[in-house]
């Protein structure tokens, strides 16, 4: 029997996402401070060639479903040719992507055709001056024509990543579900996360997501659970009734999904994260060539990788038995 990356709680891993950048042509309020970040240079970056070999190794065990992520994903040059070298290794059967959706537009066809199979496009607000003010300066024309040109070149399901913030964009929950009535997408309401804070602030934004059935109730829509959407990961689905798309809710602090995860991330300087949250990672980049101590780093990574990562501690100022990683999200890749 081939070997699988099984950890030590049963859990197998089928699934990387990849940071392809740490850079990002926003500066989104739950991402990146406002005078931005110092940036890796790009010969710290994995090179095209060195993420698809350690692609190939994974394969061999088992993983299937990639993701591609960032900072932004897209500010990364001829990103389509990257996915044209992933789409190649046998075993490979799902290439995603996670944009903010200002680039995607203009090269949704090229990557489309280069083996994209799936997209998610961040979106925070549906109204143009909040949406400048989440994002310091983005462009929600840009966005909204990307979620257009993904319906024109067949990428489907096309799903909306919306981190719920209490004061900022909370009043929305009722817009974003109406999309969903009316069109064929998924909106997927995402629990704001401590992820590289260093300080008590983002409590203040936090919101359990039960908000978002609330709102379903107090608007006379009835929703129900439903297991229709490919690719789902750790959402909860529900689709309204006679909606032509669903919603799902993603809330690792407050009903996480850590005994179902599935994921390891590779970030952009090569560095094996087993989990979003903790700070233990293992770089993969001086191995690369020697497959059998690729494989073997893995299975280091996987057999530190906690049951949980304690976030909903964090929320309570509860002792926590990791140290929480000090990377920003873009930095990581989400």
């Amino acid at each position: 029997m081939p070997k699988q990356l099984l950890d030590r709680f049963g859990r197998m891993h089928d699934y990387l996402r990849i940071s392809v950048t740490d850079r990002c042509n926003l500066r989104c309020v739950y991402c990146m401070p406002e005078d931005g970040m110092e940036f890796e240079p790009d010969e710290k970056l994995l090179t095209f060639d060195e993420i698809t070999e350690i692609v190939r190794v994974l394969a061999g065990l088992g993983v299937r479903k990639l993701r591609l992520t960032g900072g932004e994903p897209l500010v990364r040059k001829n990103l389509d040719q990257l996915i044209g070298m992933l789409s190649q290794i046998p075993g490979i059967e799902d290439i995603a992507l996670t944009t903010n959706g200002i680039y995607f537009a203009s090269r949704a066809e090229k990557l489309r055709a280069a083996g994209l199979t799936r997209v998610n496009i961040s979106l925070d607000s549906l109204r143009a001056d909040r949406f400048s003010l989440i994002t310091r300066g983005g462009d929600i024309r840009r966005v909204l024509a990307s979620i257009e040109e993904a319906y024109r070149v067949g990428i489907t399901p096309i799903k909306l990543n919306v981190v719920l913030m209490k004061g900022i964009n909370d009043d929305e929950i009722a817009d974003f579900l109406q999309m969903t009535i009316d069109r064929p997408i998924q909106v997927r309401f995402i629990e704001y996360m401590p992820i590289g804070h260093q300080d008590e602030d983002w409590k203040k934004r936090y919101l359990s997501l039960t908000t978002v059935l609330d709102r379903c109730k107090e608007m006379g829509w009835e929703a129900t659970a439903s297991n229709a959407v490919y690719g789902n990961g750790p959402a909860q689905n529900y689709r309204i009734e006679g909606a032509l798309g669903s919603f799902g809710l993603i809330h690792p602090i407050s009903d996480h999904f850590c005994e179902t995860c599935n994921r390891l991330r590779l970030t952009a300087d090569g560095n094996i994260k087993p989990c979003l949250y903790w700070s233990d990672e293992f770089n993969v980049r001086k191995y690369i060539g020697d497959d059998a101590a690729v494989e073997d780093l893995f299975f280091r990574a996987l057999d530190i990788k906690p049951q949980n990562h304690e976030m909903a501690q964090a929320l309570m100022n509860e002792e926590q038995s990791h140290t929480p990683t000090i990377r920003r999200m873009s930095q990581i890749g989400g």
